[in-house]
């Protein structure tokens, strides 16, 4: 079941405080309208009331997709009780199977929503993005070199004239630019975490980021 709750947020324009509705949980199984608001962000924008100014909502809430046997924790402030977690945990092994996770934003939070939706192990993903930016930075792939240090989303899968690729967006000048990396690449990365399982999380709700991926490539 999805849980609701009131807030009170200051508008980032005028400063003004308003009352919004906000997700402590979110059940895209019992609420799949919800899935869509979630994959686009608006879930998470509300517009002031006084100045009509669009603002962004940050707060913490629990992403649960049954059927996946997903859960997500945005913990923007990366601080949630261990002994909350592990309950969790704990409730989760009992249903057999779940996928448990923590993210500190909504970008975060709606790209592995995007990960997974696509059937793709989001730990391969940020594999799949080290080895691209180790790529470009040694000059093996004809990209500019300043991409190497962008944030890479991932955005979807695709498949053309029989080659499948994974699709990312990252910022560049004040535009959205796009990435395609080879499904071998992904493959050849699941490879890599099945012959090394000592690098998978052991924490309750691991972050799978960034910096996850540079710690065990060191």
């Amino acid at each position: 079941m999805s849980i609701t709750a009131k807030a009170l947020a200051s508008c980032s324009k005028c400063g003004k405080q308003s009352e919004i509705t906000i997700y402590r949980s979110i059940n895209v199984s019992e609420n799949p309208e919800l899935e869509e608001r979630l994959r686009n962000g608006s879930l998470f924008i509300w517009e002031c009331p006084h100045c009509h100014q669009a603002n962004l909502a940050r707060y913490e809430t629990l992403y649960h997709n049954p059927g996946q046997k997903t859960m997500i924790w945005l913990m923007p402030s990366g601080e949630l009780p261990q002994a909350q977690m592990q309950a969790i945990s704990n409730h989760t092994k009992a249903m057999g199977g779940y996928r448990l996770r923590m993210v500190r934003d909504t970008g975060s939070l709606i790209e592995k929503i995007l990960i997974f939706n696509a059937g793709l192990d989001d730990m391969a993903v940020e594999m799949c993005k080290y080895v691209t930016r180790m790529e470009i930075l040694s000059g093996n792939r004809n990209m500019p070199s300043g991409t190497a240090s962008g944030s890479y989303h991932f955005h979807h899968l695709e498949e053309k004239d029989g080659i499948r690729f994974l699709v990312f967006v990252y910022p560049s000048e004040g535009r959205m630019m796009s990435l395609n990396i080879g499904y071998n690449v992904y493959e050849d990365s699941i490879g890599i975490i099945g012959r090394n399982p000592d690098i998978i999380p052991k924490d309750s709700f691991p972050v799978i980021d960034q910096d996850w991926i540079l710690s065990i490539m060191k």
